[in-house]
């Protein structure tokens, strides 16, 4: 250590762990604690060395201000409390007025419809993840609320399209279709159904007219081919 670390170190000693005779009928404390380290205790108790508010800037403001000492919008100060219990002060703040937006939305969802898309043996202690990368998509122009989603086991070469009207009393033709991509890119119609067979990687909208598709090559060998096509929606 350097000198001037001693010094410090001697100088925090002497700020903060001066005999304190003001504190001798707390049990335990007879000692400053170090005031930052005061803050951050996980207790409700008062601080041993409250804050000088006296002169700061900020209070002064407040105590001269007519509007600003009652407003509801400013947090209450507790310069006697721990920075553990004013976050728990707060937190309870917050979750009140969380509450009312909650209980507001949560009555306004209801469900439209139903529909089944697959089903799982009841004996299968885990159900598998059937169900991947959903893909929403809204067309404004139209109105009309998009879903582009896989369901394996089921059939990977399948990209399914589910449409409905943002207005849910209205009902929109084809509500729900699967594209087959299989072995459309083979090269001739002699190739072997299974020599040349894709499934999707993911999907995306690219506007209100295309969708995206990351094809991959289902055959399980190196260099497996990868295929960026647009497919017009139509």
């Amino acid at each position: 250590m350097t000198q001037k670390d001693i010094t410090f170190v001697a100088d925090f000693l002497t700020e903060h762990f001066n005999e304190a005779p003001e504190l001798y009928n707390r049990k335990g404390k007879y000692f400053n604690v170090e005031r930052v380290g005061q803050y951050l205790k996980d207790e409700d108790d008062d601080l041993v060395s409250p804050p000088n508010i006296e002169g700061n800037q900020w209070f002064n403001f407040l105590k001269n201000s007519t509007h600003l000492k009652e407003s509801p919008l400013l947090f209450p100060y507790y310069p006697e409390k721990s920075l553990h219990f004013v976050k728990k002060q707060m937190e309870g703040v917050i979750d009140q007025c969380l509450q009312k937006p909650a209980d507001v939305i949560g009555k306004s969802v209801h469900q439209a419809f139903c529909m089944s898309l697959y089903k799982t043996s009841q004996s299968e202690d885990s159900t598998p993840q059937l169900f991947k990368l959903p893909f929403l998509w809204n067309d404004k122009a139209s109105n009309i609320h998009y879903v582009l989603f896989t369901i394996l086991e089921s059939s990977i070469s399948k990209i399914y399209i589910l449409r409905r009207h943002t207005d849910t009393s209205r009902t929109v033709s084809n509500g729900i279709l699967a594209v087959e991509f299989g072995n459309f890119l083979n090269n001739s119609i002699n190739e072997s159904s299974d020599s040349r067979c894709y499934s999707c990687l993911d999907a995306h909208f690219y506007d209100d007219e295309t969708v995206t598709v990351v094809l991959k090559e289902s055959v399980e060998q190196e260099g497996k081919e990868r295929v960026l096509a647009q497919l017009p929606l139509s």
